[in-house]
């Protein structure tokens, strides 16, 4: 770690990270801001290149002190803050003492290995940061070949995107694509659509959700738009016998995408104790 101690909440370096909350900065640069010490970890493993390490031990969590070192290793720079000008910087209620700039990589749809079997996720106009993290996540956790996001509202670089996913930002293929580009190449690819929709008279328990496919999800106030439910092999819904006429975003996707892994999975997966 660098000797000298960052004190003051007006210096350069400070002010910095704090405009990197917001989008235009980050685009500007062509970075991303990540706090935590999973979190930027997960990155750093993944091939983000860690351009910047900046920490306070005084805040370390167990978690932080393990994986300080490491860190520290990779980074390109590295700074200590003292507490206060970390507290200015750091965007959660309880910071672990990490926060990180890394430079996502580059990755174009002809990048992909499109396995003849694949299972994608597409995140069609969803903005909402907790809903694109948490779909993220779910994607990770089934195993899906590469996430697609589309819309110019959704801002993956978002801090509360990073925080929701709580790493799986990282840990696979996620591509930002025009959505037209993106279906001509599922098109092309020869990749089942299978979109959801509250309107839609057929549940998911029906879809065909083996081979190569694609669940599309949009955003719950006002669904996917006619482009995608035109171009989609199959529009389907959540059951529901309550009130409620639809399902958070990130709740919809995810029930559709385990579907698909218990459906790939033959008998099913083995239970496990993590949560």
């Amino acid at each position: 770690m660098a000797d000298e101690i960052i004190r003051s909440v007006g210096n350069a370096l400070v002010k910095r990270l704090v405009r990197l909350r917001e989008r235009r900065e980050r685009e500007r640069e062509g970075v991303v801001l990540v706090e935590g010490a999973r979190e930027l970890v997960r990155a750093s493993t993944a091939g983000w290149p860690l351009d910047l390490l900046v920490s306070c031990p005084e805040s370390f969590s167990a978690e932080a002190t393990g994986a300080a070192e490491g860190l520290a290793a990779r980074a390109a720079e590295r700074r200590r803050f003292a507490p206060a000008a970390f507290a200015k910087v750091s965007m959660r209620e309880r910071p672990d003492g990490l926060l990180g700039v890394v430079r996502p990589p580059q990755l174009a749809l002809d990048d992909l290995p499109w396995p003849r079997d694949g299972l994608y996720l597409v995140i069609a106009g969803v903005e909402k940061p907790g809903n694109v993290g948490a779909l993220l996540r779910s994607a990770d956790a089934v195993g899906v070949d590469a996430v697609f996001v589309t819309g110019g509202g959704t801002d993956l670089g978002n801090p509360n995107v990073v925080r929701s996913s709580m790493g799986s930002l990282f840990t696979q293929a996620v591509l930002a694509v025009d959505d037209e580009a993106l279906r001509a190449a599922l098109r092309h690819r020869g990749v089942r659509l299978v979109a959801t929709s509250p309107a839609a008279d057929r549940s998911y328990w029906s879809a065909r959700l083996e081979g190569s496919v694609a669940v599309v999800v949009g955003p719950e106030h006002v669904g996917l738009d006619e482009p995608w439910l035109a171009a989609a092999d199959e529009v389907v819904a959540i059951p529901m016998r309550g009130a409620a006429d639809s399902l958070n975003a990130a709740t919809a996707g995810a029930l559709v995408l385990f579907e698909a892994l218990r459906r790939r999975s033959g008998q099913g997966i083995a239970v496990t104790d993590r949560a």
